[in-house]
């Protein structure tokens, strides 16, 4: 009786020990790995083990083990079935200690490899309020060694890690809460001053992917016609893959995505593989959870966000609600964007109205202006069929009338350009300055060796129309050459105001006056005689004005002048070339700016680019590119010898400014096509198509 008294109270205290040590652990690793070698070390048991009930209550699934033995049972995923044949299903089944003297003949009790030497055990179960959520097993290699008195003694040091195990739990998900409403606020703070749908959804997919941990997450909005949602960001590799194939899906009930599009409701998945909706999706195999968050402002439903994650049943309610916050915060950023682009067109259509109001003004000077021009081609037409007639032509003369005939149509035709140009419907998009620069300077004949250029790289991109900004930066460039500039310098950089460009053109020309400054953005407004039709900078205005910028000049007689134009920056979304049916292509072009970009956009890629001026050796190709401004050879040499070789129809183009009198030239000599330069993947897989 003493010794069972004394066994009793060793126990006890013991159990005293071992809760204390163990009821302010809140890392639930830590806590069960403690739990079992405190058991063991304690009572000096061969075995311990922690089981938790899974999330169906169908098992108890081992959390931590002693030794080897454990590791080994861990690595296995060991579980047991609640309410089956063992000591553990048992004892959470009925909420009772259970306890095998000799457990060859213990009926419940499962027979494990990994335990050869066990001979008792004691099975307590975790009970929090009426709810078994786990149980302990502790294991002697002796018979007989647990006594019913044992179950009381070691049941307080369960109850006690019972209440360590929810406090754990509590404090995760209130770690986790607290980090999921700080991944909310970060996705609503970063993403409300971004007004560039281009820029805005794919940084939101990142930022919901490196805060909440998740395998993958996507951004679908409505297409015009509201029957299909086609993704516009998604995270990662599969992201990239996605949007290359112009992923979309139907709106209805045949997708995650879809259903919550035509609900206006969230839709959760916390197994996908038996989830009817899920879109089982080749890119994103390992998904296994999926929510479908809808995007919806004024009532309105503008799309979804599919979140995935790659463990069952990972989202809970705390999840819901945080992810609901962030949608809304989204769907505010996405109907601000939304308005933007409204109000850029509406300002289009009103600089339109604008720029045909000015033409209109000035239309009294450019009638007189055109009828100065056309008065002597009329009367020198009259004398020369006068002449014809009499049989008295001068054939020195006659070079002389064309001649003057041929300047005066040029001109008219700048003027047409100039006026006409202005007014076309822009088609503005991610240009490399530093291309249309080069283009504007070899058009107008320009020497490079004029231009002093510095890019900063954040100016890299502006957006505008190429076309257009090649004609407004090449009237500039020609009006200081014109003023006498022997050096031309061209800066771009950012400025302190969000998403604009300065670019600065300083020449150290003849510069202006104060009162020639203040005429100078009045159409047909010249200073240097009847052969200029002075709509070089007023055109350049009109341009920059389209583009959402503005222009400004600041001038010295003597002492050169400076134009500044402040333009909306641009940027290229990350998007991956597909080859199609391409394999080898020709780039016949100069080693400058766009080169090298169009080098660098089919990395990765598994179209072979050679890049060559040899015309006497035109390696096999596909398909050849040829810029139509280049400068190591002419234009005429290159496209006379792709026609001798009989590679005409392989052969497309590629200007930063279109001219339809040229396009219509190269296609009359059998080319395949002339076409824009891509600066983006994206426009280059259009141009392989």
């Amino acid at each position: 009786m003493t010794n069972n008294m004394e066994r009793h109270t060793k126990l006890l205290k013991a159990s005293a020990r071992a809760a204390k040590n163990i009821t302010t652990i809140l890392d639930s690793y830590e806590l069960f790995q403690r739990t079992v070698d405190i058991i063991c070390d304690e009572f000096g048991f061969y075995y311990a083990g922690v089981f938790l009930v899974d999330e169906g209550s169908q098992y108890a699934v081992l959390k931590a083990g002693r030794g080897d033995a454990g590791k080994a049972m861990l690595r296995e995923g060991h579980k047991l079935a609640i309410g089956g044949n063992s000591m553990i299903g048992a004892s959470i089944a009925n909420k009772k200690g259970r306890i095998a003297l000799d457990v060859g003949e213990e009926a419940v009790f499962f027979e494990n490899p990994h335990l050869p030497k066990t001979r008792s055990e004691m099975a307590l179960p975790l009970v929090i309020g009426d709810e078994a959520i786990g149980a302990l097993t502790v294991q002697s290699t002796d018979e007989a060694a647990f006594h019913e008195e044992d179950i009381d003694a070691l049941q307080t040091m369960a109850d006690q890690l019972a209440v360590a195990i929810q406090n754990a739990r509590l404090h995760k998900q209130e770690e986790r809460r607290s980090r999921l409403l700080k991944a909310a606020n970060r996705v609503g703070k970063e993403v409300a001053s971004l007004l560039d749908l281009d820029q805005l959804l794919p940084q939101t997919v990142n930022i919901i992917c490196e805060a909440y941990g998740l395998y993958y997450a996507g951004v679908f909005l409505l297409d015009d016609k509201g029957e299909y949602a086609v993704l516009r960001a998604g995270y990662g590799k599969a992201g990239k893959a996605m949007l290359a194939e112009g992923h979309k899906l139907r709106v209805g009930t045949e997708s995650m995505i879809g259903a919550c599009v035509a609900m206006g409701e969230a839709r959760i998945a916390l197994d996908v593989g038996e989830e009817r909706v899920h879109f089982k999706n080749p890119h994103l195999p390992h998904t296994r959870s999926e929510m479908a968050l809808p995007l919806i402002y004024g009532g309105r439903t503008l799309g979804a966000v599919t979140i995935q994650s790659s463990e069952e049943r990972a989202f809970g309610d705390d999840d819901i609600t945080t992810l609901l916050t962030m949608a809304e915060h989204l769907a505010v950023a996405i109907n601000n964007a939304h308005l933007v682009d409204e109000l850029k067109e509406a300002h289009n259509e009103i600089l339109r109205n604008k720029v045909f109001e000015a033409l209109t003004t000035a239309s009294t000077e450019a009638i007189h202006w055109i009828g100065n021009k056309t008065l002597p081609i009329s009367l020198t037409v009259a004398r020369l069929r006068e002449e014809i007639a009499d049989g008295k032509v001068d054939v020195e003369s006659l070079k002389e009338d064309l001649d003057m005939i041929s300047e005066s149509a040029g001109q008219i035709i700048q003027v047409k350009e100039q006026l006409i140009g202005a007014v076309r419907e822009m088609k503005p998009r991610s240009v490399l300055f530093a291309d249309v620069l080069q283009t504007a300077a070899m058009q107008r004949g320009i020497s490079q060796d004029v231009l002093k250029v510095k890019i900063d790289p954040e100016a890299a991109y502006v957006i505008a129309d190429s076309t257009q900004l090649t004609r407004a930066v090449g009237n500039i460039l020609q009006n200081a050459v014109e003023a006498g500039a022997k050096s031309v310098t061209v800066r771009a950089h950012s400025t302190e105001e969000r998403g604009v460009l300065q670019i600065d053109i300083e020449d150290d020309g003849a510069g202006m006056n104060d009162d020639i400054q203040r005429k100078v953005w009045s159409p047909f407004f010249t200073t240097r005689g009847v052969s200029h039709h002075g709509l070089g900078l007023p055109a350049a205005m009109h341009v920059v004005s389209q583009s959402q910028g503005r222009i400004a000049l600041v001038s010295e007689g003597g002492k050169g002048t400076t134009v500044a134009m402040f333009m909306p920056q641009g940027h290229v979304v990350e998007e991956t070339v597909q080859a199609g049916g391409v394999k080898n292509i020709l780039l016949i072009d100069d080693n400058d700016d766009w080169a090298n970009l169009f080098a660098e956009l089919l990395k990765g890629s598994k179209i072979k680019l050679t890049q060559s001026v040899n015309l006497k050796k035109l390696p096999e190709a596909d398909l050849i590119f040829v810029d139509e401004n280049i400068a190591a050879v002419s234009l005429d040499e290159v496209l006379g010898a792709l026609s001798k070789a009989g590679l005409a129809s392989k052969t497309v183009v590629l200007t930063s400014a279109i001219n339809p009198e040229r396009v219509t030239q190269y296609l009359r000599g059998g080319l395949k096509d002339v076409s824009v330069k891509p600066y983006s993947a994206g426009e280059l897989n259009e141009l392989l198509k």
